[in-house]
């Protein structure tokens, strides 16, 4: 009997007759492997089957009823899945190697008093049980067992019948279905859709963990996304001990809720109030430090930006930004520049976000500016002013989305002071704050007011 193969793209999971050297689906080259095509049935559904076929329903005859959600134990994880654990629900966790998936996953199933099957296709029990032990839950009731067959990952599912199966991961686990190798395009692909049909038919809850390629994408096939209900991405520096937990994808709630954690010895700790951790090493001596009131998610939190501004050594001034877009900060140097009167086009410019956070929200500008400013004219920022505004291309400051959740983070952290886009408070009583809100329209009002 001849067999039947096909070339399968290891990024992308588009399928050739035959080798192609570059993928015409996303470009990649040398990702094409041969794998075996599986025989399907081409039998049809007889008039005997029709019975276990489900009835079609009009829409006004359908039923709702809501889903009770379970906590899972960490007040973080809940925020960012939208109040906890949908029955039934797949949720993939990715990651760089090293991050704290694997931890985090393991405090969730040892603290949940829940009937919870934890399946390691990576470490033996014996590895679990050291990292169980340095995290001090001992007496947990958590299931473990070490198997990388999804057959028999399936019979331990039938005969455990768990609330909530823990895969680690996701990229090891194979079908005997399938000849491709082990994390392979199809594997995972058909791993996944058939751990997606037990979870949906038993309503057990899944935990996957998924490994991430050197681009930072989920490794596997696109639609690996696309199956699952919650798509979390755990983020960090290895160089510090700050994790952030965000929500790429979430058919149950938002996306734009984040979780913190601190790596400890211990393990992950939840981080509830990061605006005091991340703003306890500031010098009020030093030039070169701004407060910037941000928004990550729907949480207010102030941090701190650092910029260094000083002669260029070589002909060729550097550029240099930590935790923010490069492009932005020579866009804002360039405003400076043209709209200020700042000649900083022959001085090198290092900026760097303190605690290894990278920050997206525009209303950080405002921050930046007034940091590189401070450090080219060294000359400090008082401790208890903070800052928070768009800068546009005409050095104007232009307005924010929640204005006032930034001012009530900043009194609450007892600065004197916030810097806000002029008319940002339109129909708000500036008043009731006890915080003085300092309304600027220009880059230039803001360093007159500061440094004149």
């Amino acid at each position: 009997m001849k067999v039947k193969t096909t070339y399968v793209c290891q990024n992308c999971g588009m399928q050739s007759p035959k080798w192609v050297g570059k993928c015409s689906g996303c470009g990649e080259w040398n990702t094409y492997v041969e794998e075996l095509v599986e025989k399907k049935s081409n039998k049809k559904l007889s008039s005997s089957s029709n019975g276990s076929l489900s009835k079609p329903l009009k829409i006004r005859e359908i039923t709702t009823e809501k889903q009770e959600r379970f906590s899972a134990c960490n007040n973080e994880l809940n925020r960012v899945l939208g109040g906890g654990i949908v029955p039934g629900s797949l949720i993939l966790i990715g990651g760089e190697p090293g991050i704290g998936k694997s931890t985090l996953v393991l405090q969730l199933a040892l603290k949940m008093n829940k009937n919870i099957l934890y399946v390691s296709g990576e470490e033996s029990v014996q590895q679990i049980k050291l990292r169980a032990t340095r995290l001090g839950e001992n007496g947990s009731e958590c299931l473990l067992v070490s198997e990388t067959s999804l057959e028999k990952i399936l019979l331990h599912l039938e005969n455990v019948k768990p609330d909530i199966l823990v895969v680690d991961s996701i990229q090891t686990i194979a079908t005997e279905s399938i000849e491709s190798a082990t994390g392979s395009v199809s594997q995972i692909r058909e791993c996944t859709s058939r751990i997606l049909r037990y979870a949906k038919e038993n309503e057990v809850a899944v935990l996957l963990i998924g490994h991430i390629t050197k681009d930072g994408h989920i490794a596997g096939p696109k639609i690996l996304e696309h199956m699952v209900d919650t798509v979390l991405q755990f983020e960090g520096d290895q160089n510090y001990m700050y994790r952030i937990l965000r929500s790429v994808k979430n058919r149950f709630g938002s996306t734009s809720e984040i979780g913190i954690y601190e790596m400890q010895n211990s393990g992950l700790r939840e981080v509830e109030n990061p605006s005091e951790l991340l703003l306890s090493d500031r010098d009020d001596m030093l030039s070169g430090g701004a407060v910037a009131a941000t928004i990550e998610g729907a949480r207010p939190i102030l941090i701190e930006v650092q910029a260094l501004v000083s002669s260029a050594a070589y002909g060729t001034p550097q550029r240099s930004a930590t935790g923010f877009d490069l492009r932005r900060l020579n866009m804002l140097l360039a405003v400076l520049e043209k709209r200020v009167g700042f000649r900083l086009a022959v001085k090198d410019v290092f900026l760097n976000i303190a605690g290894g956070i990278k920050v997206n929200d525009p209303a950080i500008d405002l921050a930046v500016v007034m940091s590189v400013l401070s450090s080219n004219v060294d000359i400090a920022i008082p401790r208890n002013i903070c800052f928070a505004g768009e800068v546009g291309l005409s050095g104007e400051i232009r307005s924010v989305s929640k204005i006032e959740q930034r001012i009530v983070e900043a009194e609450k952290l007892g600065f004197n002071t916030i810097y806000i886009p002029k008319n940002n408070l339109k129909g708000i009583d500036a008043k009731k704050y006890k915080i003085n809100v300092y309304q600027a329209g220009k880059v230039a009002e803001v360093f007159k007011s500061l440094f004149s």
